[in-house]
């Protein structure tokens, strides 16, 4: 039995998180009838392909500092009629890993791309957390420093949405600690690692625990955050969310005119209350 899939596709099949039992038949289907599968890194790839029974299947490397490059030659490919199936590490491909350009290019060009859904480590650690999931949003990986990381902080700490981040395990204490102080300490989290794998841990608790938990101690493996929702996100801002957002659009570089308009924008204050409570800010920053 073949894949039931056109010539000349694009097709984005998800791979195993951890445990490798969890590759669908289907996805199993699809890759053994590929002409081509595109993945980040070839010895990975090739080492699930072997467990799974698959032999003599033509690797591409696509990962993030090539994938500019590759996607001529994929198109190409798919010009001569050929099926591309696409993998990441793990999970779903496109997901913070490469894939978005070649499906971004290949929509534009007007071939047909598909999926083979299948594992998620985003989705798995929502569904396990006991956090609300009729209403969330998936961050990625937060910016490393700087203006960029504070503001999404800020951001990701005033939605009422269950959010979910990704994290480097040497990051974890560090972002764990810049949530606890834009979230305050009783805002619920969860941290969940290794999930599907031999190692699996599901951490529930406080960002007051979680920060002082995992600042302490060496984390390893994959992980996921996923952090509940602003309970006050609902009401009104007050002039201390006001000033908060300000003060972290100030830090940032912007002039007080431009931090205004863009706080008001986000919070949906008005530009002249923004700007009042600005220049509050700035005249009691001066010594």
């Amino acid at each position: 039995m073949t894949a039931d899939i056109a010539a000349g596709t694009l097709v984005l099949v998800s791979t195993p998180i951890g445990n490798l039992g969890d590759l669908s038949p289907r996805a199993l289907e699809t890759l053994a009838a590929a002409d081509i599968v595109c993945c980040e890194d070839t010895r990975r790839t090739r080492g699930l392909l072997t467990h799974a029974g698959l032999k003599g299947i033509r690797l591409l490397s696509l990962h993030a500092h090539n994938e500019m490059a590759r996607v001529e030659v994929i198109l190409a490919h798919l010009t001569q009629g050929r099926t591309v199936a696409v993998v990441s590490d793990a999970g779903t491909p496109a997901v913070s890993d490469p894939g978005v350009r070649l499906v971004s290019a290949a929509v534009e060009a007007g071939f047909t791309v598909t999926t083979v859904p299948g594992p998620s480590a985003a989705l798995a650690a929502l569904v396990v957390s006991g956090l609300p999931t009729d209403r969330f949003s998936f961050e990625g990986f937060l910016p490393r420093r700087g203006g960029d990381r504070r503001r999404r902080i800020d951001v990701v700490a005033r939605d009422a949405r269950t959010m979910i981040l990704f994290e480097a395990p040497g990051r974890l204490g560090a972002t764990l600690q810049d949530l606890l102080g834009a979230c305050g300490p009783d805002r619920r989290v969860v941290v969940a690692r290794e999930l599907t794998k031999l190692h699996e841990e599901v951490w529930r608790g406080t960002l007051a625990d979680a920060a002082t938990t995992f600042t302490e101690r060496e984390v390893r493996g994959e992980v996921v955050v996923v952090l509940a929702g602003d309970p006050a996100a609902g009401r009104a801002p007050d002039d201390d969310d006001v000033v908060g957002a300000l003060r972290g659009r100030l830090e940032a570089g912007d002039t007080l005119r431009d931090a205004a308009g863009t706080v008001a924008g986000e919070l949906g204050v008005s530009r002249r209350r923004a700007y009042d409570l600005a220049l509050e800010l700035r005249r009691n920053a001066k010594p």
